[in-house]
């Protein structure tokens, strides 16, 4: 391997060449096999057995790297196009890694398989995120777009349900089958102009409900909780 392609490959640990490329990275020989499955296009496939632990070294971003590494190209964005029933996830502005990761982890296990982010949430291509996916990255397809306006345009077509303090019981409301359900950012929850589009307010309740407690749940959490309810009444 040339330094050339070391420097290429170590460039797409910053968000400025993963667009310009239109490629990411996958570590881990689990993400690696997912990967291969996928039908994603692997530009190229690395293992510790053919280029030597000191190159895996210097290519991955990992503290300890693994035995397997390949560069993937991004699928093309294309517009959301949602059925009905279809529950759907919208994130506005969720910024932490961990967090989006495991919020995809959580739609592909719930059989969730599209997302709408706001433009200002955490790149779904971030290798931190892209780890915290275990895999959901091929299977749950991320839509960046301007949220606010989305929503506006689905709120006669379909229930927007958000996760607010002052909501109804979710274990007492009625939830349809599917809908538009948002999950705010960790710090400040739905902002006003993605609010304003919601047209079911819920609230995850502590217990005992009178219990003192944080002022929130961590949105992966609460995004999980949230899952898991919707999907039950399906049962």
């Amino acid at each position: 391997m040339t330094k050339a392609e070391i420097k290429d490959i170590r460039a797409l640990g910053q968000k400025k060449f993963r667009d310009e490329r239109g490629l990411f990275v996958v570590e881990g020989e689990k993400l690696v096999e997912e990967a291969l499955r996928s039908g994603f296009e692997i530009v190229h496939l690395y293992r510790t057995e053919d280029i030597g632990e000191e190159t895996m070294g210097r290519i991955s971003q990992l503290t300890h790297p693994s035995p397997a590494l390949a560069v993937v190209r991004q699928p093309k964005p294309v517009p959301p196009v949602i059925s009905p029933g279809e529950l759907v996830l919208a994130l506005d502005g969720v910024r932490d890694p961990g967090n989006l990761g495991t919020i995809v982890r959580i739609a592909d296990w719930f059989g969730i398989r599209q997302i709408l982010a706001s433009e200002d949430t955490v790149e779904l291509y971030n290798p931190k995120v892209v780890q915290a996916t275990m895999g959901a990255v091929f299977r749950v397809r991320v839509h960046y777009c301007e949220l606010a306006r989305v929503l506006s345009g689905l709120t006669g077509h379909l229930p927007v349900f958000g996760t607010f303090l002052g909501g109804d019981d979710i274990y007492a409301a009625s939830l349809p089958v599917g809908g538009i359900l948002v999950m705010g950012s960790e710090a400040n929850g739905i902002s006003p102009e993605v609010a304003a589009t919601v047209t079911r307010k819920l609230f995850i309740p502590p217990f005992p409900p009178d219990a003192r407690t944080g002022e929130s749940l961590n949105v992966a959490v609460a995004t999980a909780i949230a899952c898991s309810e919707f999907r039950r009444r399906q049962l």
